[in-house]
Order: C-alpha cells, then sequence, then structure tokens
C-alpha cells in the first residue's frame, strides 16, 4: 500500500511507525547517530519514503531555467518542454506524449512575487511554513534587494557543479519568523541533536547552521523527461515499435548530451530527518532515489539487510567509489569532513596513498582545460 503523500514520512512498505522498521541509534562521539534494521529487509524494498523539513533548488540550476516548483521541486516542464529546451530542438516532438506526468493546468504562481508552485496545495504550504517572510513581491527582478543581493553573492561562490543552496537556510530562518519555532526545536532536537537554534544568529552559530546543511544535505534531482523514459520501456509494444522507440530515446539522449552535457535535471537539496541518520559507506547496502518527481525520498534496498544491521548510503557516486581509498577519502575529507572506516576502508588499509588513475586523468584533463582558457585570455 502506497503512503499518503500529506505525512512527513512513513515507513518501510506499509505507513506504520518506525519503530516497526527502522530505529536511529548514539554509535560513539565519533560517528554519532545510524539508522538501523528493526527487522529483516529485502533487497529492493522501499525502507522508508519521507518529505524533507525544507528544501530548495540549487541556484544557478534555477537561473538555467531548470523550471520546478518552488515548494517540492516537482519538474513544471513537459517532458516535451524539457526534451526541446535540452537538445536544442524547438521542434521536436516525443512519441506517446500521453505518458508525460506534468499537468501545467494546475500550475499556480505565488500571486504577489510570482514563484511557481506546481499545484495550491504546495503555494498553500509554502506560504504557510516561510514564503510569507521571504517573498519578494514587486521587488522579484530587483538586483538590490537583499535576498536577491544573498542569492547572487551565493551564485558567485559556488559554481556548478553544485552541492547546497543558501536558500535552505534562508528558510529554515523564515519558518522561525512565521512561528515554526516550536516545531523546528522538536525536529531537530529528535533528529540533530541541537536545540539551541537561537544560536543560528550570532556568528558561531550560523558557522554551525552552515555546517550542519552542508554535511547533512541530500541532493534532490527531478526531471519529466526521466518520468517519461520511464513510462516508454514500461510499455508493452511490438519488437519493431519498440526498436524504434528505444532508438529515438537513444539518439535524443545523445543530442542532449551534445547540446548540454550532464546537467539534465532540476536540481536541489533538502534536509531530511531520518535519511540524516544514515551514515556512508563505501559498499553501501542503501540508496536514495526519488522516482515521483518531487522531493519525496525513497530510501530502497541495495542488499539483504538483517535485523540489528546498520542501514547505510553513499555519499559517493559509483565512479568515486571505485577509485583508490585514498582518492574516496580525499573526496569524503573535503566534502564531509571525516574519515571513512567503512569495511571496505579498512580492508584498503594497507594500500599506499596513491591517488587513482581516474582522478589523475581529472586532474590532467582539468589543468589543460585551465591553461587553453588562459591562453585564449
Amino acid at each position: 500500500m502506497a503512503a499518503p503523500v500529506d505525512d512527513m514520512f512513513s515507513f518501510c512498505t506499509d505507513p506504520g511507525k518506525a519503530s516497526s522498521c527502522v530505529e536511529v541509534r548514539f554509535i560513539d562521539s565519533v560517528k554519532g547517530k545510524g539508522l538501523f534494521a528493526r527487522r529483516s529487509i529485502k533487497k529492493g524494498d522501499t525502507i522508508f519514503m519521507e518529505r524533507p523539513l525544507v528544501s530548495a533548488q540549487f541556484l544557478w540550476n534555477a537561473l538555467y531555467k531548470y523550471k520546478a516548483c518552488e515548494y517540492c521541486l516537482r519538474a513544471l516542464e513537459t517532458a516535451e518542454e524539457n526534451a526541446r529546451r535540452l537538445s536544442g530542438n524547438p521542434g521536436l516532438s516525443l512519441p506517446h506524449p500521453e505518458l508525460c506526468r506534468v499537468r501545467p493546468e494546475l500550475h499556480q504562481a505565488c500571486p504577489h512575487c510570482q514563484v511557481m508552485y506546481c499545484s495550491n496545495e504546495c503555494r498553500q504550504a509554502a506560504a504557510d511554513q516561510y514564503h510569507r517572510a521571504l517573498c519578494l513581491g514587486p521587488s522579484q527582478e530587483d538586483p538590490d534587494h537583499p535576498i536577491n543581493k544573498l542569492q547572487d553573492a551565493w551564485r558567485n561562490m559556488h559554481y556548478p557543479p553544485e552541492t547546497s543552496s543558501i536558500m535552505l537556510m534562508a528558510k529554515m530562518v523564515a519558518m522561525v519568523k512565521q512561528g515554526q519555532l516550536a516545531l523546528l526545536h522538536s525536529l531537530f532536537t529528535a533528529a540533530l541533536y541541537d536545540d539551541h537554534l537561537s544560536r543560528w544568529f550570532v556568528p558561531e552559530g550560523f558557522r554551525s547552521l552552515f555546517a550542519l546543511v552542508g554535511t547533512n544535505g541530500q541532493g534532490i534531482g527531478t526531471s519529466s523527461l526521466s518520468q517519461w523514459v520511464h513510462a516508454c520501456d514500461a510499455l508493452e509494444l511490438p519488437a519493431q515499435q519498440r526498436e524504434q522507440l528505444d532508438s529515438f530515446i537513444d539518439q535524443l539522449y545523445k543530442d542532449i548530451e551534445k547540446e548540454t552535457g550532464d546537467f539534465l535535471n532540476c536540481e536541489g537539496s533538502g534536509l531530511f530527518l531520518l535519511q540524516s541518520s544514515c551514515n556512508h559507506s563505501c559498499i553501501p547496502n542503501a540508496e536514495a532515489s526519488f522516482p515521483n518527481n518531487n522531493f519525496l525520498l525513497h530510501l530502497s534496498a541495495l542488499s539483504d539487510i538483517n535485523p540489528g544491521e546498520e542501514i547505510c548510503i553513499s555519499y559517493l557516486d559509483c565512479c568515486q567509489r571505485d577509485r583508490s581509498r585514498h582518492s574516496r577519502h580525499k573526496i569524503l575529507r573535503a566534502n564531509y569532513l571525516f574519515v571513512c572506516s567503512c569495511p571496505k576502508c579498512i580492508s584498503q588499509v594497507d594500500e599506499l596513498d596513491v591517488t587513482s588513475e581516474e582522478e589523475e586523468e581529472e586532474e590532467g584533463e582539468a589543468e589543460g582545460e585551465t591553461e587553453d582558457e588562459m591562453t585564449d585570455v
């Protein structure tokens, strides 16, 4: 049975209580807390689904016209509109347009600043939680408005690929201004062991909040085109039609790669209470995904998980996990401020501290690009 979308989170494949499937335990002063299975979980099972406490689209992603709901990050372009923009082909027509799940007729704008939402429900939820404090009204395009200046400063310090957004913190402060302090206090105390929200407003506290968002944020990616492709994959078609459709999709992605590169999705990040309890492993037994084309996180098992076993995700992508122990540690220290001691890293402890060939090649390419750019100048 699918869990109600209105629930903050639901657990396993049954919308019961967290204690029926997982529990958060304190491990030690180094790792802090962790998420553990209370019962057997099979490979492929959805362990839980969860909404974020707060989420925000990345600022460069929004600037480059990746249109997403300001509240739930649902992609607002139809699959065909998305494919046309990404491929640079304004006349492109997708077969089976009925498989696109985007419903433009439901989209609504904030009546004051014209920020877009995928539905009236999202517009109202944003207004109730934080948007009244952040709404720019007629100053939406005013570069001198303090919020626009804040976003511009962040963009100038954080170029793509993006990993977080200053608007996560802005929304959290706005929630406090709109009377959500009690909610934030109880949720953060339970999830993040920090009951001193007032510290946010002094320099030391702001640094603490910045670190919290940076190390606990979960990336979110949504795509109407990706949803359409998955729906096409599920169609039962005669062999010839299947071959034609697959060929069309393959060529479309080649065109998109040539025109746009790797940036295909509406992208942002969010703070998830349960998911933030998951520690990293270079051999994870679970992974997060966003199959609903919005911010609703699904945590799924990559392998069978036994009762009492820790549920771990990976902060590294597949390619990064295949690199040397030294390279993995370098990435994790730079982005998440810790040294990994997962079983894979322990088993490779005697390896020489050398950078993997993949990273050396990338660094060589980056140096070449820099030299080219300097020559052009």
